[in-house]
């Protein structure tokens, strides 16, 4: 069964890239604020999906002890 953790930060992850999906494209037509808004918003997915990496790393840990045991 998956993990609710890693499911909850999967869709945080999509709704963010959904939200600078805009930015993005105004960005590419030559908005500066857009841009600005853009790449926070991609500093955010990146420390969201470093954090979905840790936890699914530690998600599998946990079911490799479980089974051993």
């Amino acid at each position: 069964m998956p993990s609710n953790d890693i499911l909850t930060l999967w869709n945080e992850i999509k709704q963010l890239l959904t939200e600078i999906d805009v930015d993005i494209h105004k960005n590419a037509n030559g908005n500066a604020s857009a841009g600005v808004r853009a790449r926070k918003g991609l500093r955010l997915i990146k420390s969201k999906s470093a954090e979905l990496t840790k936890v699914t790393v530690n998600e599998e840990k946990s079911r490799k002890t479980a089974v051993q045991e």
